[in-house]
């Protein structure tokens, strides 16, 4: 069983047992949370798709861990002016486990 779930202006695809990093929630570690923003619940070829949320569908996440992705290197250059700018980014992410699917 699968399900498309909405979070953090994101959507992501996920099944029971993955483990998906999505922007940061406020949530302890190892804390149980509810995600009712589900578009779509499918096992197989059979597929609910939500109007545009599926209504009674949830999928119960664990929270695994905070960290903080990969450096992205913004460089900005303007030839023969004598111009450059360099900048750095480092997003927070919340890892979490796909635990229950119900719909």
């Amino acid at each position: 069983m699968y399900a498309v779930i909405k979070t953090g202006g994101k959507q992501y695809k996920v099944a029971t047992g993955e483990k998906i990093k999505v922007e940061q929630i406020a949530a302890d570690v190892g804390q149980e949370i509810v995600i009712d923003q589900v578009l779509a619940v499918g096992t197989g070829s059979d597929i609910k798709v939500g109007t545009p949320l599926v209504s009674g569908a949830t999928v119960t996440v664990t929270v695994l861990a905070h960290g903080r992705h990969d450096k992205v290197r913004i460089f900005k250059m303007r030839r023969r002016k004598h111009y450059q700018k360099r900048q750095g980014h480092r997003q927070n992410f919340t890892e979490l486990q796909i635990g229950n699917i119900a719909g």
